[in-house]
């Protein structure tokens, strides 16, 4: 009988994984992670090294071979996802710029996002689906190397973070709609590559040769190179599938799509989304933080986002001294919700929506102890990802069936939080790995599989069904109630701290 394996990478903005998915059982035949450390850098940088990067996809891929063994020869093809913007540009000898990527998470071009939104927020959300955000390729761009980076030659290519991996997989540039779409880079209507937003970002010059050609998720763009399957033990030649940005490949892991669901991922972002109808032309499209054009005409994918949620108790884990995430929930859940008036602002990475928003703690006081505090910074991360949602059911965006997806997704007790601040049962998929299985998935479909086929269901990944107590969902209510009042209320201060004025509901 003959052994069928597809490989996901999925990069991260802490990790690197690769997952070997054998079709025929469903089963994970070999599974690697490697953390990619950052560089913090003055005025809110954050980025990776280019030799982080290399050490880390070699290791994965060197331990995904051996894992595997002799199997390795039964490799078919492979995909890729990663997190979205942020800035991965090469120069003309296809090195990163500087040594380093710029993580999505990246702040330091605030101040022009901001700036921007002021002077073109509507007009780019109705072209590309979003107004300007710190994260977006062309602003770090700008920001970092200057309106005429293109023109002095520094910048020869822009890439996403799975289409990076792609690059040094198999020496080809390209994308997919999601991850250009995401950065706001392309025209919803049209899927092409945005002029108007080049231009805002005063990068003009940027053409569609820099940016890749635009690949369906699931189809052939290039092969393994020699070298690259030399160094790791796996077969020359392997076709490498495009992609998709992690959320869409998480989501394709579980076929959100198909079975109706939201999905919420709290990961390094927070990350809340769901498919529904393209707005028809002439419409204004509704208010939400992302419209994203993935591909299909009829279909768009919706989201409210900011880029601190786990982040949050990864910072507590550090700065408050508990060693570990997993430490900040256990410690959290001695104190109840609430945390004896505690609240957190969840914006260790910033935010937008308050614009300009920033991390603290309010109500602090001198009984509290670091119970309280975790307790804090654990009901904000999951009350701001129920604000999110919130946003979408207020457009008529929210099916019933809500996914929770991500390395918060692990913990039950989230999970449950959850479902009591939207008061419906919540499903939650305790396996970290969907955004590696999703790209495993789109390697698979470039080599003719059928997802939707029903002998194909156990190549999804497994979720469980929490509801919330019932007795607990009045005080969820309450808090949820309070916590949008407070971050409401705090949008001035923010404004105070960054020196600007509010964005347009339009861009946020």
């Amino acid at each position: 009988m003959t052994t069928n394996i597809y490989l996901g990478i999925d990069m991260g903005s802490s990790s690197l994984k690769a997952l070997a998915l054998d079709a025929d059982s469903g089963r994970t035949m070999a599974l690697a992670r490697a953390a990619l450390p950052h560089d913090r850098r003055p005025g809110g940088g954050c980025e990776v090294a280019e030799a982080a990067i290399h050490a880390a996809l070699g290791r994965v891929l060197g331990a995904i071979a051996g894992q595997l063994g002799p199997l390795a020869a039964a490799v078919r093809a492979i995909g890729c996802t990663g997190h979205g913007a942020g800035l991965y540009a090469l120069d003309a000898a296809g090195r990163l710029v500087g040594g380093s990527a710029v993580a999505s998470t990246d702040q330091r071009a605030t101040a022009r996002a901001l700036k921007l939104a002021r002077s073109h927020g509507a007009a780019l959300f109705d072209d590309v689906g979003c107004g300007p955000w710190p994260g977006q390729p062309t602003l770090i761009a700008a920001e970092l190397f200057g309106h005429d980076a293109v023109q002095r030659g520094e910048l020869q290519r822009l890439l996403f973070a799975k289409d990076y991996l792609g690059f040094l997989l198999t020496g080809e540039t390209a994308t997919d709609l999601s991850d250009a779409s995401t950065a706001g880079l392309v025209t919803l209507a049209s899927g092409r590559w945005s002029q108007q937003a080049f231009d805002a970002a005063g990068l003009s010059d940027l053409s569609p040769r820099m940016l890749g050609r635009i690949v369906p998720s699931g189809e052939v763009y290039g092969r393994l190179l020699p070298a690259q399957a030399a160094a790791c033990g796996l077969p020359a030649g392997v076709p490498v599938a495009m992609g998709a940005i992690d959320l869409l490949a998480s989501m394709t892991a579980i076929r959100a799509e198909a079975r109706g669901h939201a999905v919420a991922v709290f990961g390094t972002w927070s990350v809340n989304a769901a498919i529904g109808a393209t707005t028809p032309a002439g419409t204004p499209k509704p208010p939400v933080a992302g419209v994203v054009n993935f591909g299909p005409t009829d279909r768009r994918l919706y989201m409210e986002n900011s880029p601190s949620s786990m982040a949050n108790i990864a910072w507590a884990a550090e700065a408050l001294g508990f060693g570990s995430e997993q430490a900040v929930i256990d410690a959290a859940m001695g104190s109840p919700l609430g945390a004896h008036g505690v609240r957190f602002l969840p914006f260790v990475n910033g935010g937008s929506a308050p614009p300009g928003a920033s991390a603290g703690f309010v109500g602090l006081r001198s009984h509290h102890g670091r119970a309280d505090m975790a307790r804090a910074v654990v009901d904000a991360v999951v009350a701001l990802h129920a604000r999110h949602l919130g946003r979408l059911a207020a457009h008529g965006l929210l099916p019933e069936a809500l996914t929770m997806l991500g390395g918060g997704a692990r913990d039950a007790r989230l999970a449950r939080l959850l479902a009591g601040f939207l008061g419906r049962p919540v499903a939650r998929c305790g396996d970290d790995e969907t955004g590696a299985r999703g790209a495993a998935l789109y390697a698979a479909i470039s080599q003719g599989l059928d997802l939707d086929a029903p002998a194909n269901a156990h190549l999804l990944a497994p979720c469980e069904t929490l509801a919330p107590d019932a007795g607990d969902i009045p005080a969820c209510a309450d808090f949820l109630a309070g916590f949008d009042a407070l971050l409401d209320s705090l949008a001035p201060a923010f404004t105070l701290t960054t020196g600007t004025t509010r964005m347009p509901d339009s861009a946020r």
